[in-house]
């Protein structure tokens, strides 16, 4: 008899406006696609399968999508679109939408308490074992800590490369060290192992399904 546990449950928390950044520049600039949620969550499944043992199988089991959002009042008819588009986009991915109300004047604010929160309560409660953080923010080297204290593994996910505007996607140091695993997403292209999985990532839309959560106003790179 194996002694292996039956399942690997990895919950997968996103910093929303840090992956809409990523996908506005492998399609913008990098002509690669729409970064889809559905082979980026069955990537990090053959990723956590590969390094994490003792299980015979490997599952997302909770995805959630943390973000801000304008009240109808401050956003445009193209961005209140954008909303929707990437609502239903989340939905079919499996990945639970959380928004939370922004302004003009204040931007996003209590998005990464939020996060920490649930991903924290994820893992109090024991419902996963492997906490996966989308994100390069140095904010969350406190909640690794806490999971870790609780016997939880943590991955992080990023982003690193640099924008024609000048912009810059990346990982804090800090938390680059906190964690247990990370996964660059652009070193990928160049991997034997998973080149073809980065490859998967990328869909070219047709021409009838606009563009969904990435308008310039709610994107932004880690602190």
């Amino acid at each position: 008899m194996s002694d292996s546990k039956p399942i690997c449950r990895i919950g997968v928390f996103y910093d929303g406006s840090y992956f809409s950044y990523a996908r506005r520049y492998f399609y913008r600039e990098r002509s690669l696609g729409w970064l889809g949620y559905s082979p980026f969550q069955t990537l990090i499944e053959k990723y956590m399968s590969q390094t994490e043992q003792g299980f015979s199988s490997y599952k997302i089991v909770y995805a959630a999508w943390f973000q801000g959002m304008f009240a109808s009042t401050q956003a445009t008819a193209e961005q209140m679109k954008f909303d929707r588009n990437l609502y239903h986009d989340l939905m079919h991915a499996g990945i639970e939408p959380k928004y939370f109300p922004m302004s003009q004047a204040h931007g996003e604010k209590g998005i990464d308490v939020a996060l920490a929160v649930d991903a924290l309560q994820a893992g109090l409660d024991d419902k996963i074992d492997i906490v996966v953080l989308v994100t390069g923010d140095a904010d969350f080297v406190p909640l690794v800590r806490a999971l870790m204290k609780e016997g939880k593994r943590v991955l992080a996910v990023y982003f690193d490369f640099k924008s024609e505007a000048n912009g810059k996607s990346f990982i804090n140091e800090r938390l680059l060290n906190a964690v247990n695993y990370a996964i660059d997403i652009n070193s990928l292209e160049g991997s034997k192992e998973f080149k073809s999985e980065f490859q998967r990532l990328f869909k070219t839309p047709s021409r009838t399904s606009p563009a969904s959560g990435i308008p310039p106003s709610k994107v932004k790179g880690p602190n």
